[in-house]
């Protein structure tokens, strides 16, 4: 066994049969306590679309972008320990949070599809938490799930880069997945994703579905940087 496969192991295990602690305020027997799922919560009903922070424009063939909460606080340290420390029980409310978000401002979607990552760092990870997010999410909204999408490039970590980087860096990184045209052709895709910054993921993501026949793509994220 690899040393990557052997920490993904190790990582599967504490997070079945060790008890939960909330990342936000480490408070045992907590997953994600009330008061750090708050945040989670706060934009449930706003209008579609609302900016947080600096305003900025819908990313190209996106016909609607929604998040949760802003990429901060107890937002992000669960973000963080669903992404790299394995706990991968926090799919669970943080999907059902996207789900929600979803059924009260999201207009149109027939099927879920996760931003994909890299192979090599699926490997080294072990699973892609969009997928376990867009799972969460599709099982509260009754809604099927695809993982459609490949990355067929490795690209550089979006946070390292500036804005007009990270839309060269990933600007045709996505293809699709053999065989699965017929899964989104004619159909309104809802992108998912943990975080979205500048919209260029999803935009690289959004243009690869649309080359395959969707009718329409829509992003949906956990949270938004500012």
């Amino acid at each position: 066994m690899s040393s990557d496969a052997y920490r993904v192991s190790v990582l599967q295990l504490l997070d079945l049969l060790l008890p939960p602690s909330c990342p936000g305020c480490g408070a045992e027997g907590e997953l994600l306590c009330p008061p750090c799922r708050l945040p989670l919560t706060r934009r449930f009903d706003e209008p579609p679309g609302v900016p947080v922070g600096l305003p900025a424009t819908m990313p190209d063939g996106v016909v609607q972008l929604e998040w949760c909460a802003a990429f901060t606080g107890s937002v992000r340290a669960a973000l963080h320990s669903l992404k790299y420390e394995g706990i991968r029980r926090l799919a669970e409310p943080l999907g059902d949070a996207l789900a929600e978000r979803w059924r009260r401002a999201g207009v149109g979607g027939e099927i879920l599809v996760p931003v994909p990552l890299h192979p090599d760092k699926r490997r080294e990870r072990g699973y892609n938490q969009a997928y376990l997010l867009a799972a969460a999410c599709a099982r509260s909204l009754g809604l099927p799930v695809f993982e459609a999408l490949g990355r067929r490039e490795a690209t550089e970590a979006q946070h390292l880069l500036d804005r007009r980087a990270r839309a060269r860096n990933v600007g045709e990184a996505f293809s699709m997945l053999g065989g699965l045209e017929r899964a989104v052709g004619g159909r309104w895709v809802v992108l998912v994703d943990d975080v979205v910054t500048t919209g260029a993921t999803v935009a690289a993501c959004a243009a690869a579905l649309d080359a395959a026949g969707a009718l329409a793509v829509s992003a949906l994220a956990v949270a938004r940087e500012r």
